[in-house]
């Protein structure tokens, strides 16, 4: 029969975290969890497989806290600018956090759906705001939702990274920017659905050359 845990779940995802926002990823170990907890590695190994069971609990606990610093957006218009404009305010404030969330590197590649699907409803959840706030249709919607994030996880990851330090005005102009001419160009009609695709040149561009 094996030996009760000393130490809940909760208890050591909780502890996880804290090393992972004071000290980064690689600082939460065993070793490192124990001591905080006050026991030895054998509770941390008796409750979890791996230390990949303990990042992944980890984890769900830093989505709920994510989920609570962006759950204002409803109080602002548009809703989706804002959840936008926090998900860079938390990759600045809580760059450890943050990286465990979205910068995981994954086994091999994942499909864009398949690695929004990690982050649970939030993606579908931005695809309904988009939909509702500008008249789109819902692949229209998915469209727009898919090229901001790319865009804003962007951003994101240079402030989490510290490779670039933008003021909120910065953040709000450049993401505003982005997705009105996304925007824009899809009401037009002329959605961006040619990436990848070499442009066409016109008979006055070969002309000119």
């Amino acid at each position: 029969m094996p030996p009760k845990p000393r130490c809940t779940k909760d208890e050591i995802a909780v502890v996880a975290l804290d090393i992972v926002k004071e000290q980064g990823i690689s600082a939460l170990t065993a070793r490192e969890v124990a001591k905080r907890l006050g026991t030895t590695v054998s509770p941390i190994f008796t409750t979890f497989k791996n230390m990949d069971e303990v990042k992944w609990a980890a984890r769900e606990l830093a989505m709920k806290e994510y989920e609570e610093y962006i759950g204002d957006y409803r109080s602002y218009t548009p809703a989706f600018k804002r959840i936008g404009m926090m998900m860079v305010s938390y990759a600045i404030h809580q760059p450890e956090i943050f990286k465990l969330l979205f910068m995981q590197e994954n086994k091999k590649g994942l499909s864009f759906e398949d690695a929004m699907n990690i982050n649970g409803h939030l993606g579908k959840m931005c695809m309904d705001i988009v939909q509702e706030e500008n008249d789109v249709s819902k692949e229209d919607a998915k469209l727009l939702f898919e090229q901001m994030w790319i865009y804003t996880f962007g951003i994101a990851s240079l402030c989490a990274m510290k490779v670039c330090d933008f003021t909120e005005e910065e953040i709000a102009n450049r993401l505003g920017i982005v997705f009105i001419s996304l925007l824009t160009r899809i009401k037009s009609g002329n959605k961006p659905d040619a990436i990848g695709k070499p442009v066409k040149k016109s008979k006055e561009s070969k002309e000119e050359e």
